[in-house]
């Protein structure tokens, strides 16, 4: 028996604890922030998962459901026992996951449309290994073994992902006679997983887990359809490219094919907007007002300026409106609940005077448009006077634009509104997703250090205030669009990691971003690396990386 004794820091406290003590034991009952549940442990800034033992003096940190990594072990481990019980009663099904969808994540099986009865058998059989506390048991196997395993279980898409990764092994997860593979951490036992629903939507699965502002409760909240709709387009997409997997997308850079698929993509990027041009065009004249919004680092700006031109092709003039300048003097500014400024919230808007201005545009009239002096914190005349001629329309971009009381006062009949966002439903593998937030993180990592000098760690650290505002701003508006527009393209993330890679691992275990830093490592890796150099200068992607046309 070990009786050395460790010294341990936990969450600020010294204590003392035997070596080999597990962080589970640690945990020891205990619940994390708003009484969630704990189901992991930053151990020297580093994740780790509640089985990993104390071997030496160290700092721990609790890692429960009001953070995202809480969240991703948990919706990592439901799905873990969602396939599990469709192995069960199902041994000849197929279950992929496509993408994430309102408060949880979206599942087809192959060839089948799943019914409410099958449902209710599948929560049955989940909650079933819930009440038995099931071990999760790690496997780490060489990677040749793991491809031995993956070929005998038909899943050469698991190969394609895997073949790439600079590690020489594979950590895999087993429960009972089901062995599964997966992009991340576990709780240690089924046990932990009490909370989620199931529900049958369009002919698959739809899986309901908690959301880190409320761990304790599944939110009611209705499957948003004009967002499922964006994600079975691009879907299709993928099916036109040929590439459903990183594997796939890897094999393409391989043979040297990138620059065809870069041509594709852009192709359906270009007619997807030239279609909402023509759907503009149509409804004229009583569309005065084209409103778009969209989450951080969606691309809005260069869609807007790609949108103009096409509606100039189509013969109509477009006029910018920035939002911005109806920002209301600084000590107006509504504040937060902290008694802090909340730049974000809505009512920095002069509601009346934007109002006010649109209707007057719209009626034919003339409009000084005011200016913001973002240093003096006032708001200034501009001299600048528009007035909307046969033809015009009014192009309004910004976080608010889709909400109904920015332009409460205009009449429905002449908005026209857009939501923005960069959704993949492309997979590591059928069993693992590419989370939209990642593609948009990294989009920002790389912008924000080329553009406006902000270092990798200072954007992560940003990144969950950017999450709350768009969770409070943006998303429960994307509904009220009239057409949606998915913004990613197949082939960013191989041109995006030779950027993005220097910077995160300039993030040194030291500093508390290392685990987020270390995270969208372990992602970039799946993916070979292309250049740059063939993306069009109109891309969306090059508001990114660099080298657009358009002005940012």
């Amino acid at each position: 028996m070990n009786d050395r004794i460790v010294s341990v820091n936990l969450n600020g406290q010294d204590i003392k604890v035997q070596q080999g003590t597990t962080i589970e034991e640690l945990v020891k009952g205990k619940r994390g922030k708003k009484d969630s549940l704990i189901v992991g442990a930053l151990v020297n800034n580093e994740l780790k998962e509640l089985t990993f033992p104390i071997t030496n003096e160290c700092s721990v940190s609790f890692v429960d459901m009001t953070s995202e990594d809480g969240i991703r072990i948990y919706q990592r481990s439901l799905m873990f026992i969602l396939f599990k019980a469709i192995n069960d009663l199902y041994p000849d099904k197929e279950v992929q996951i496509r993408h994430s969808v309102s408060r949880g994540l979206f599942f087809e099986v192959l060839d089948y449309k799943v019914t409410d009865s099958e449902i209710e058998k599948i929560d049955k059989r989940m909650r079933e290994l819930v009440k038995e506390d099931k071990k999760f048991i790690k496997v780490i196997v060489p990677m040749e073994e793991a491809k031995d395993i993956f070929l005998k279980q038909g899943r050469e898409d698991r190969i394609r992902a895997i073949e790439h990764r600079e590690k020489d092994y594979v950590t895999l997860y087993k429960l009972d006679d089901y062995m599964d593979y997966f992009y991340g951490y576990m709780v240690p036992s089924s046990g932990y997983l009490t909370l989620f629903r199931l529900e049958a939507h369009n002919g698959g699965i739809v899986l309901m887990s908690p959301k880190k502002e409320n761990p304790n409760v599944l939110a009611d909240v209705p499957v948003p359809e004009k967002l499922f709709g964006i994600f079975s387009e691009y879907s299709d997409w993928l099916n036109i490219l040929g590439v459903e997997d990183v594997g796939k997308l890897n094999d393409v850079v391989k043979s040297g094919r990138i620059g065809e698929l870069v041509l594709v993509a852009e192709a359906l990027h270009e007619k997807k907007i030239a279609s909402i041009a023509d759907m503009i065009k149509n409804s004229q004249p009583e569309k005065k007002v084209i409103l778009i919004a969209g989450p951080s680092s969606s691309g809005k700006t260069t869609f807007a300026q790609r949108l103009s031109v096409q509606l100039r092709v189509n013969g109509l003039i477009p006029m910018t409106i920035s939002v911005d300048d109806y920002f209301v003097d600084k000590t107006r500014t509504p504040l937060d609940e902290e008694g802090k400024p909340d730049y974000e919230a809505l009512e920095t808007v002069d509601l009346e005077l934007f109002n006010k201005d649109l209707n007057t545009l719209i009626e034919g009239g003339e409009v000084e448009l005011p200016k913001f002096n973002f240093i003096t914190g006032m708001r200034e005349r501009s001299g600048k006077k528009i007035r909307l001629k046969e033809g015009h329309v009014l192009l309004i971009e910004g976080i608010h634009a889709l909400n109904p009381r920015l332009t409460s006062e205009v009449k429905a009949e002449n908005k026209f509104k857009i939501y923005i966002s960069a959704i993949t439903s492309m997979r590591i593998d059928m069993h693992n997703r590419i989370p939209t937030t990642d593609l948009r993180l990294l989009r920002r990592i790389v912008r924000d250090h080329q553009y406006r000098g902000t270092s990798a760690p200072r954007t992560i650290d940003m990144w969950p205030s950017v999450r709350k505002g768009e969770e409070r701003n943006i998303f429960p508006f994307q509904e009220e669009a009239d057409v949606m527009f998915n913004s990613s393209l197949i082939y960013e993330l191989a041109m995006i990691k030779p950027l993005a890679m220097p910077l995160l691992k300039e993030i040194t275990q030291d500093m508390p971003q290392y685990a987020e830093a270390r995270r969208l490592i372990e992602f970039l890796g799946y993916f070979l690396t292309a250049p740059s150099d063939m993306v069009p200068f109109n891309s969306i992607l090059r508001e990114f990386i660099g080298g657009s046309v358009f002005e940012h």
